[in-house]
């Protein structure tokens, strides 16, 4: 499943890096502390959270990530979308809470 894909099957908003919404999407990772994403979360992967700060971009980029998506109605910093644009990452957002949202995910890709 494609980025994109995703984003209109769960009606996500996208915030910016539309030109890398057909990135391919291999998993999902959730969680708010950026030590364990860099440890733990797999290239392709989605990362689910509610950090908005454009150190989140430097780990994503530094993972490979297929696409940023922010919950609980966040939305990024303007730093944040500056580094996701010149990363290219994509970088969405929902209203829904993290555990609605990653069981979502998680069904689509499964």
């Amino acid at each position: 499943m494609t980025v994109n894909e995703l984003a209109k099957k769960l009606n996500l908003h996208v915030f910016c890096s539309e030109a890398n919404l057909e990135n391919e999407i291999s998993g999902g990772y959730t969680s708010d502390l950026l030590s364990d994403v860099m440890g733990f979360a797999e290239a392709g992967n989605v990362w689910i959270t509610l950090q908005t700060h454009k150190n989140v971009i430097a780990i994503a980029s530094l993972k490979d990530l297929a696409a940023i998506i922010l919950v609980k109605g966040f939305e990024p910093d303007e730093d944040m979308l500056a580094q996701a644009k010149e990363e290219g990452i994509p970088v969405l957002g929902t209203a829904e809470q993290t555990f609605e949202i990653s069981a979502k995910i998680f069904n689509c890709l499964n």
